[in-house]
């Protein structure tokens, strides 16, 4: 009986599928078995959405000072679905932030991005991959500098206005879990301009109004810039360089061939540092130098403590 049964056993294992973990049977004859179960789920998931405050005030201070009151949401959340060969990898990267001083209130982070990749597994360390990328803001943005008579505020942005869907097609590298690097010979990118109050010229260093010209890339007249034949190369970097740090960077080039002398560069680094449980340190980065947005270097940075909560299926990997 007890030979019937480990070949049972044996055979039921033997048939399982791929993706598999392994749990321990007792049997009636108090003998343990080892059974491999199979995963039937194949999804591996994480959210991590934390709160920034910042408050100070003064009252009769003689060192000088500004009242002020800076909020601040944060979402990062990654969706990864690994069956054979095939992978789908979904993350996404939220951020909105306000500051008030002497009552008037501005926006301080405002970001929207989002990316979707699906690959097909040539080698170990090879895929084939296609991929969507899309980026914008949540809100209007405004210049608060530089303006005319009267003038507090001048709208430059708006959602959608700009945005930009990436389409890429290639081949990804992967070295390690941490390290990824895709290279895209052909990656479409449409630029969306859906605010036509965002068109502006400068004219002496002040911008103004002006529904004729081109904005971020978009002509006049026109809501939509495509450009077809251009390549993008993305390098991304995850790691937890502690048990309570860790970095991530997404360096992303885009070259449209037919202007391989003004190419696009972005650069993004989050350094985070757990204090405890429900605690965190955030140090931000974006480093963009596209010539249709401005003909400058422009930078982002942001350093936070807030509260932040997470939660994680991923697996950890053997060592």
């Amino acid at each position: 009986m007890k030979k019937l049964l480990y070949l049972l056993v044996a055979w039921t294992s033997s048939n399982l599928a791929v993706a598999q973990d392994s749990t321990v049977v007792t049997t009636n004859f108090k003998d343990t078995v080892a059974v491999v179960l199979k995963d039937t789920t194949y999804w591996q998931k994480s959210f991590s959405g934390g709160i920034n405050f910042n408050q100070a005030s003064f009252s009769n201070w003689v060192g000088g000072g500004t009242n002020s009151v800076a909020i601040g949401a944060v979402v990062a959340a990654r969706a990864l679905y690994e069956k054979a060969r095939w992978s789908w990898d979904n993350t996404a990267d939220l951020q909105l932030g306000y500051v008030t001083q002497t009552g008037i209130t501005r926006k301080s982070a405002d970001q929207i991005f989002l990316n979707s990749v699906t690959g097909y597994k040539l080698s170990p360390r090879l895929d084939l991959f296609m991929s969507g990328t899309f980026n914008s803001f949540f809100t209007t943005g405004y210049r608060y500098d530089n303006l005319g008579p009267g003038q507090e505020r001048f709208k430059i942005s708006n959602f959608l206005a700009p945005g930009q869907l990436t389409l890429a097609w290639g081949l990804a590298l992967k070295p390690n879990d941490w390290i990824a690097i895709r290279l895209s010979p052909f990656a479409p990118r449409l630029t969306f301009l859906t605010d036509g109050e965002v068109r502006y010229s400068v004219v002496n260093g002040i911008p103004i109004r002006d529904p004729n010209a081109v904005a971020y890339g978009v002509q006049p007249g026109r809501s939509v810039r495509t450009e077809w034949l251009a390549l993008q190369l993305q390098a991304s970097l995850n790691r937890n360089l502690s048990e309570n740090i860790s970095i991530n960077t997404r360096y992303q080039l885009f070259a449209n061939y037919q202007q391989l002398d003004a190419i696009d560069h972005r650069l993004d680094l989050i350094l985070t540092a757990k204090i405890n449980r429900y605690l965190t340190t955030t140090f931000g980065f974006i480093a963009l130098y596209d010539e249709d947005f401005s003909t400058s270097l422009q930078i982002q940075q942001t350093l936070a403590v807030g509260l932040v909560y997470n939660v994680s299926t991923f697996r950890k990997k053997a060592k």
